[in-house]
């Protein structure tokens, strides 16, 4: 019997991943094409670091808006302070060693603060409560600032050899790259094929940094929705009832509300001083925020479809099995249903992550998504379109940026429809 039930769990009803599927998807050239597109511009959007690029934010107000040039086709102009970069151990050593003490410090401050809070009449009021506390609020401020200024500073010590010359935050693996490049390009640097822009920043070096965000939101988000999306669809779904009809309910709610309202209004809440600098304190910075704003947004569609999906399969037999030898309601949906979906999920996903970027691409076409000094597409985008007057279009500004995005978008969604018909039970036989 726990054989039988096993071969019926591993089994598929819907659309299957079988070799079949995947025969079809390779006769389908323009979808292989859209593949190896998007594997094309997803690796070089990785090892942008590592490429002999200008920095994407290194300003030279001298060639503002400068047209596209070939000649000479590599320019001597960075230098990498490496020296610095040897010395920053140490340095950061020297600060991190400062930080117990002023821990410490912040968490006596703290104890202190609670303290005095608990020792107060209940019966004050809120205003006379804050004046007694003056003082131990100020000591508890200044502490925690004292602490958040120290580990900032660790920070911009970090940062500070690559700032200079022009490059965003970048994380451990990124420096290891840039530090790669300057050891087998030196100075060189390609020179500005694809225009600068009114900063006099090169073009070609910001499409490629900002393929990197982009990518990444695209990504990131739809990987949030789809936890969200297809966890609470199959709980919906299994469940049935009146459970389905009031989870449901705040689906349809949900679509009821203008998204780009609750990311103006999430954003903005987020993005205030004293809660930026919680989160940044605790690593979410404001491109981390809108990631997961964006996800937890896109998630209402790919509930009803794995609902749907659910629903049609929590009768079958392997179920009835499963449910037979004593599995929960858990285990029945993440270990035995949640596989027979996979192709579904699949579909969607390469169908929903052009409709996450483009949204980014809005976002910040209208200043509401990513913010200087980091770039994408939408945010070059937005520099562009500012410069098309009736006295001179600076079309490089516009073509480039676009092209990159559209062609992107383009690749994501043939790569969808030709997923999607691969896996379609109707074709399977021809």
């Amino acid at each position: 019997m726990t054989e039988e039930a096993n071969n019926l769990t591993s089994s598929t009803k819907g659309m299957s991943l079988s070799e079949d599927a995947w025969r079809r998807l390779r006769r389908n050239r323009v979808a292989m094409a859209s593949l190896v597109t998007l594997i094309v511009i997803s690796v070089l959007a990785f090892l942008t670091p590592l490429l002999p690029l200008q920095t994407p934010d290194s300003a030279q107000t001298s060639l503002q808006y400068a047209a596209p040039v070939a000649s000479p086709l590599w320019l001597d102009t960075l230098d990498l302070d490496l020296d610095a970069i040897a010395k920053m151990p140490q340095v950061v050593a020297e600060l991190e060693a400062q930080l117990p003490a002023l821990e410490q410090s912040f968490a006596r401050a703290k104890a202190e603060l609670r303290s005095a809070r608990e020792l107060l009449p209940q019966d004050l009021s809120t205003s006379e409560r804050e004046e007694r506390l003056t003082k131990e609020q100020a000591a508890y401020d200044e502490a925690k600032r004292a602490f958040r200024q120290k580990d900032a500073e660790i920070q911009d010590t970090i940062q500070q050899s690559y700032r200079k010359l022009g490059y965003a935050g970048l994380g451990w693996l990124s420096r290891s790259m840039v530090r790669v490049r300057f050891a087998v390009f030196g100075r060189k640097s390609l020179n500005s094929v694809w225009g600068r822009d009114v900063l006099g920043r090169d073009i070609i070096s910001r499409v490629f940094w900002g393929a990197r965000i982009s990518l990444i939101v695209g990504l990131v988000a739809t990987l949030v929705s789809l936890v969200i999306g297809v966890t609470y669809g199959a709980v919906a779904g299994y469940l049935g009832g009146w459970v389905d009809d009031v989870m449901m309910r705040l689906v349809d709610v949900g679509y009821s509300i203008p998204f780009i309202f609750v990311v103006i209004f999430l954003i903005t809440i987020l993005g205030e001083e004293s809660v930026a600098d919680e989160l940044a304190y605790w690593g979410i910075d404001r491109i981390t925020i809108f990631f997961l704003v964006v996800g937890a947004i896109y998630w209402l569609t790919m509930s009803r479809v794995v609902r749907g999906q659910v629903i049609s399969l929590k009768t079958e037999l392997f179920v009835e099995s499963a449910r037979s030898l004593g599995a929960g309601q858990a285990r029945i949906i993440f270990l035995h249903l949640m596989p027979n979906l996979f192709s579904v999920v699949l579909v969607y996903l390469t169908l929903t992550i052009p409709r996450v970027m483009l949204f980014e691409a809005f976002l910040s076409f209208l200043g509401l998504g990513v913010e200087p000094p980091d770039v994408s597409w939408g945010l070059l985008a937005n520099e562009g379109i500012k410069v098309i007057t009736p006295v001179k279009i600076y079309w490089w500004l516009i073509l480039f940026p676009s092209l990159a995005l559209g062609t992107t978008l383009m690749a994501l969604n043939f790569l969808g429809d030709g997923v999607r018909d691969a896996l379609d039970p109707r074709l399977r036989d021809e």
